[in-house]
């Protein structure tokens, strides 16, 4: 009780002491946080300036050691006998203080003003945050789709070691196009992955997401493809263009394909048809029993299976199941290495059925159709949504036959997984439509994630 009392009043001092604190000193003391590699340097550097002087007195038969002690000397002595020393010395100390505060201000003022010419935000603050970024776990994701771009924009402000694993069996719009009349991988869902991790997030989404409006084979194509497009032509291949376009787009983490492939995927439905294609899987309009992908086991991306292998969190969705997911579990090596991963690993839900691919689903029913394509369970626990959106989006939805995933409890425990329920939904008021809340998405993730990796399942996953 008495230890309860204490740190509740040391947080209540340390508290006040900030408001107290002038903002310029707090900015100072920042500079003493440990892990900014900043300190270490500035006394290597202060060790190098002593050496050097040192070795110029050597080097002068300590000639310049002498007469500087003695000019000190007999200014110390004139000092003192003009002003008290109880007086002359907290006074030279404090002028010292003040200079080096100045010199120090004034360095790092100059340095700010090189790399944050706009001048919004403290250097150090930069500095914190990106070294809190870079110390965050290693998070991999896998999908396709908005769904996974929504979940990187909220990821991506807790760790900068994020590899989104993308879906390359889109055919449909301006990708399908681009990949039938260039014969380039599909690059949509890489684009939307590449603006979603980007620094400059909303300038470079508006940029990439732009559809041409007229011209002779430019109309309905987004400035994104193109781009990509181009970027493969020149570095010969996505991944090349990936990696460069990540560079110059200053994206945090990394964008990998699952395959370098030219993957078609095929579904076969409950009625006997056999639909080739992914927009036309959907829009198909049937029950799919069994899907797959044209050729047969694709190798996957070697940098794609060296980053499951190092990840710490896996996540798994969202983004349409048959469509998204799926395809880059149809990799085997990636499920694969998947299943040997002793990372934290989870599966998030979609909060509403899509038509013509999860047409009356559970949350189980989405366990089971990734567990069919598997060898092996690949995730421990999912993700559900806690509330049913508002009764104008129900209404909403439902014209286009679509409902909010139920949540068969009882059915997902005997899976074997845990069940995470949270309110991480958005709702547009104007559309109905729904989305997953990036923040609270990824709040939600990081919680859990922390709880798991000291509890026990990172141990059960060990043993």
């Amino acid at each position: 009780m008495s230890m309860g009392l204490l740190k509740q009043a040391f947080q209540a001092l340390t508290q006040e002491s900030r408001y107290r604190t002038p903002p310029r000193v707090n900015q100072w003391f920042k500079w003493l946080a440990p892990g900014l590699l900043v300190k270490r340097w500035l006394l290597i550097s202060a060790a190098g300036v002593v050496c050097v002087a040192l070795g110029l007195a050597i080097w002068s038969n300590l000639t310049p050691i002498y007469y500087l002690s003695e000019f000190t000397r007999q200014l110390l002595r004139t000092i003192t006998r003009l002003i008290p020393n109880y007086v002359s010395g907290p006074l030279v100390i404090i002028t010292g203080i003040l200079l080096i505060l100045w010199g120090q201000t004034r360095s790092l003022g100059s340095i700010t003003e090189v790399l944050m010419p706009e001048g919004n935000g403290e250097l150090v603050d930069v500095l914190i945050h990106h070294r809190k970024l870079h110390r965050g776990p290693k998070i991999v994701v896998l999908g396709g789709g908005t769904g996974l771009s929504t979940l990187l924009r909220g990821l991506k402000t807790y760790s900068a070691n994020i590899t989104a694993i993308v879906t390359v069996a889109d055919d449909g719009g301006s990708s399908g196009r681009l990949r039938r009349e260039i014969g380039v991988l599909p690059p949509g869902d890489i684009r939307n992955c590449l603006a979603a991790l980007a620094d400059e997030e909303k300038l470079l989404t508006e940029l990439f997401q732009y559809r041409f409006q007229a011209g002779d084979g430019l109309a309905g194509h987004s400035f994104g493809n193109l781009f990509l497009t181009v970027m493969s032509e020149v570095t010969g291949d996505l991944e090349r263009a990936i990696a460069a376009s990540s560079k110059v787009l200053a994206v945090r983490g990394q964008v990998l394909p699952s395959t370098l492939s030219d993957v078609r995927l095929w579904a076969e439905l409950d009625d006997g048809r056999r639909i080739e294609g992914e927009s036309n899987i959907t829009e198909a309009r049937g029950k799919i029993v069994r899907i797959g992908c044209i050729p047969a086991n694709p190798p996957a991306l070697p940098k794609a299976i060296q980053a499951i292998a190092e990840a710490d969190y896996i996540i798994i969705g969202p983004g349409s199941l048959y469509t998204s997911i799926i395809p880059n579990l149809l990799v085997p090596e990636i499920s694969e290495a998947i299943s040997r991963s002793r990372a934290v690993r989870l599966y998030v839900c979609n909060i509403m059925t899509q038509p013509g691919e999860t047409d009356g689903y559970t949350v189980s029913d989405h366990i089971r159709a990734l567990d069919r394509v598997t060898t092996a369970p690949l995730f421990d626990a999912v993700l559900v949504q806690k509330t049913s959106p508002s009764a104008q989006s129900l209404i909403r939805y439902a014209q286009e036959n679509s409902h909010p995933v139920f949540f068969d409890r009882e059915d997902v425990m005997k899976l074997g997984r845990r069940a995470i329920v949270a309110n991480v939904m958005d709702e547009d008021e104007t559309t109905g439509y729904v989305r997953h809340n990036p923040d609270r998405l990824a709040r939600v993730l990081l919680r859990w994630y922390s709880r798991a990796a000291g509890g026990g399942l990172a141990s059960r996953q060990q043993g």
